[in-house]
């Protein structure tokens, strides 16, 4: 095991490193110039000369390679440097905003599991009846819809026509319901549909078959046995949820201004806030190539025979 997961950790280091240099190379590409959107924000006149001055200042007067180059280094540091936007440390603005994107992400992992897992084995179960007709139907329009217009829709009926939560979320806890419910639709879609498939594909397996015909209980058979081996393509379903819920929340956050990681990017997209927009991807490239290892070490714990390669 513990081969195994150095193996995998020096596996990140060309990966990270890949994502990193292209980031940095598409924001130094990108049309637009951080120097004289800083001046604006500043109410300073926007001439030549500031704008010089200013690009000097930041750091962006120099070669692409050494400007990745000095950025590298001092994230091997720790540090992300300093905000365009407001100067604070990177690290810190990130470190603010992570707890209400990973609160925003379990409420709506946990919400999708505990609706998704019981109608999934039950649409499977009672195939082709009137239940599993409905089921498919409402997880392909969950499933097809947009996350914008999810909370559009739900943002009119719940909190402006039935005034049962409020717009603006807020970081409270009441106004958490809103963007849980809006993320989890189209992930518990994706949840029931894939349950669905699974629970359908091992119950037409002969084990199955013979179990039913030494007279073991049908039950018995379902949550013993046929849960128990789609397991792990259920953790690989939300392990994969995981990584999207914390980098993909950033429409829903906005919408809903929950203060998370999405609501941070997105903001810092419009100030060209460039250090904060590459700690946020190398922040995501972490979290999705750390959860990718537990979810790869979690087949082996659930079943033995699961060789870690």
């Amino acid at each position: 095991m513990g081969k195994y997961i150095g193996k995998r950790l020096l596996q990140m280091i060309p990966l990270l490193l890949g994502i990193t240099f292209l980031v940095f190379l598409l924001l130094y590409i990108a049309p637009g110039d951080p120097a004289a959107k800083r001046l604006t924000s500043q109410g300073i006149a926007v001439t030549q000369e500031a704008i010089d001055h200013m690009r000097e200042q930041m750091g962006l007067n120099r070669p692409f390679l050494v400007q990745y180059g000095d950025w590298l280094w001092n994230t091997l540091h720790l540090n992300l440097g300093d905000s365009y936007r407001d100067g604070l440390p990177v690290v810190q603005k990130l470190g603010n905003c992570i707890g209400n994107t990973v609160v925003l992400a379990v409420s709506s992992l946990l919400l999708s599991v505990l609706v998704a897992v019981p109608l999934g084995v039950l649409s499977a179960v009672r195939q082709d009846s009137v239940l599993d007709h409905v089921v498919r139907m409402l997880t392909f329009v969950g499933n097809s819809m947009p996350n914008f217009l999810i909370s559009i829709l739900l943002m009119y009926f719940l909190c402006i026509k039935l005034d049962l939560f409020p717009v603006i979320a807020s970081g409270s806890v009441q106004g958490l319901a809103m963007p849980t419910i809006a993320l989890a639709i189209p992930m518990m879609s994706r949840f029931i549909r894939q349950i669905r498939a699974e629970v359908l594909e091992e119950m037409g397996k002969d084990y199955v078959t013979g179990m039913a015909a030494r007279g073991v209980k049908n039950n018995w058979i379902l949550f013993r046995n046929v849960l128990h081996n789609t397991l792990p393509a259920l953790i690989t379903i939300v392990g994969l949820s995981i990584g999207t819920l914390m980098g993909g929340s950033v429409v829903i956050e906005s919408i809903f201004s929950w203060p998370g990681l999405g609501k941070l990017v997105m903001d810092s997209i419009t100030a060209r806030d460039y250090p904060t927009i590459q700690g946020f991807v190398l922040l995501i490239a972490v979290i999705y190539v750390v959860i990718n290892l537990l979810t790869d070490i979690s087949y082996h714990l659930i079943d033995h025979r699961v060789e870690l390669n």
